[in-house]
């Protein structure tokens, strides 16, 4: 039997104009049993469609900030920097991907993308807005972005009880990396949040109405050669796309 083809949303160095990929997402996409591709910066509405069509399934990668007009805001303190052509590619590729019922999965970036695309919001950063905005602040605030190794988990989360990502892990507490400064801050109509940081912040989000679709914040592409949770998410992510 062939392997499913799962196609990547690809990162963007705005300086350089190049085109790129983290080999840990590929490795980790291929160990799970699947052809990771990686896909076009710039397409039109024909080639979306037949991209939707030709993959198994898709994962919405890491990478920078999302412009904040996206999502109706201006831009705040704290916003880092954006690829418009991102931006643009992977808002224009997901409407035909869900068109198409195709199995999706987020990664940091992608869970925020992924929100964004289907009509929710998100914090610019949490430092400033998130944890800025608490009446009680927490005694220690939570290193969303670690001072070590990303092959290292630097803190938990909880996952809803009953939720597509639970029954992925077989547990309901998970350890996870952390490398970023932005996180959902309204869920999308559709969707569920079923993980959650213990500062309360959104780890992870699925929609139940939809075929397959679950989108973490945390990087699962670099703990899986380690940890059972997240060599999991990806094979039941590949198991989902085959045929």
């Amino acid at each position: 039997m062939s392997k499913p083809l799962i196609a990547l949303t690809p990162g963007h160095n705005m300086d350089s104009g190049d085109v790129f990929l983290r080999p840990t997402y590929l490795k980790a996409i291929a160990a799970a049993g699947a052809v990771p591709v990686m896909l076009p910066l710039e397409a039109s509405p024909d080639d979306y469609h037949q991209i939707s069509e030709s993959f198994d399934g898709f994962l919405f990668t890491g990478g920078p900030d999302t412009h904040p007009f996206l999502f109706g805001e201006d831009t705040y303190q704290g916003c880092g920097s954006i690829s418009p052509k991102r931006d643009s590619m992977e808002l224009s590729l997901l409407p035909h991907v869900m068109k198409a019922g195709k199995p999706i999965l987020g990664i940091c970036r992608g869970i925020q993308i992924i929100n964004i695309g289907l009509g929710g919001t998100i914090y610019q950063d949490i430092s400033n807005q998130y944890y800025g905005s608490m009446e009680k602040k927490p005694d220690c605030l939570l290193a969303h972005r670690q001072p070590y190794g990303y092959e290292l988990p630097s803190h938990t989360v909880t996952l809803a009880p009953e939720s597509l990502l639970a029954g992925i892990c077989g547990c309901r507490t998970i350890k996870v990396n952390s490398m970023h400064h932005q996180a959902v801050k309204k869920p999308a109509s559709g969707l569920a949040v079923c993980a959650t940081a213990s500062d309360g912040l959104i780890e992870a989000v699925e929609m139940p109405d939809y075929p397959w679709l679950a989108a973490v914040q945390w990087h699962p592409e670099y703990l899986w050669e380690t940890d059972p949770a997240a060599a999991s998410l990806f094979r039941c992510f590949v198991e989902a796309c085959i045929h």
